[in-house]
């Protein structure tokens, strides 16, 4: 099972690459002391203002970048160094860890200059907050779902694109985790004897063509053999038994099934040939 956690250092160095290709800005030189200025409301040059903000960000002073940056877009807000300090805001924030903040920046800049080339990062970035703060599957998944929405959104609108490129790979995990809650779910109801909501849950994993590709797949499979032995359903159980067998001969969860059909005087059948999903379509009703 995926893990997700903000303090990957990959995922770090990846967002600070794709915030220098999405604000590119040749900084003029300035003066000024080693202390913060402070921040109550003075008209200064917008330049000092960005350029002490993208200081602190050099330094990995999120908050203090934050109010610099802030600041331009108060003072200065209907200039190009505004619109470049709503995504300064968008990256600081994340780093900071401060993702609820982040999207809002994100959906300002959005809803501000919605054809600016620089609005995929806006869009990629809204959708790696919520993917950061996807949580483990026994909890509500509601973050998972709006990461899922957000990165399919990236991924359409941006096709060949680094952000698509990426979002794709972040897709692939967030199907992994929601196709683990349905599973968590699944063997709640088994323990409750509850099989045919089990078999539900179980079902959709194998059912929904983007939780085929995770990881849960071949535990569902060998989870509704133990549920449809458990009700006499044993055709029931030797077809998924069979299924799991012929896309998953060397997994554990085959080698399980196996045993717990022979032990009921039972035995995978003989699977039929062809593309994995189209037959997983095919050999388990819907």
């Amino acid at each position: 099972m995926p893990t997700f956690s903000r303090s990957s250092s990959a995922l770090r160095r990846g967002g600070l690459i794709l915030m220098a290709a999405a604000v590119t800005l040749t900084l003029p030189a300035c003066g000024g002391g080693a202390g913060r200025p402070r921040l109550a409301y003075e008209e200064r040059p917008v330049e000092l203002l960005y350029n002490t903000g993208y200081t602190r960000l050099q330094s990995n002073r999120w908050s203090d970048a934050v109010d610099y940056f802030q600041e331009v877009e108060r003072q200065h807000p209907y200039s190009e160094w505004s619109r470049r300090a709503i995504l300064m805001q968008v990256y600081a924030h994340y780093q900071n860890g401060s993702y609820e903040e982040s999207i809002a920046a994100a959906d300002r800049f959005i809803s501000l200059f919605p054809g600016s080339p620089s609005a995929a990062y806006a869009f990629y970035m809204r959708a790696t907050c919520h993917f950061e703060q996807i949580v483990d599957v026994g909890r509500d998944q509601n973050q998972a779902q709006q990461a899922l929405d957000g990165l399919r959104d990236v991924a359409r609108r941006y096709p060949g694109s680094s952000y698509a490129t990426d979002a794709t790979v972040k897709i692939d995990m967030v199907n992994d985790q929601l196709a683990g809650k349905e599973m968590s779910i699944g063997r709640y109801y088994q323990r409750a004897n509850l099989p045919l909501a089990a078999i539900g849950r179980y079902k959709a994993v194998i059912d929904n063509e983007a939780y085929q590709r995770t990881s849960h797949t071949p535990e569902a499979l060998y989870r509704l053999v133990e549920v449809y032995l458990s009700l006499g359903l044993k055709d029931e159980a030797e077809r998924n038994g069979s299924v799991l067998g012929f896309n998953y001969p060397g997994s554990p969860w085959y080698s399980q099934a196996y045993a717990l059909l022979t032990e009921q005087g039972e035995q995978p059948g003989t699977a039929p040939t062809g593309p994995r999903e189209s037959w997983l379509q095919r050999i388990i009703p819907g």
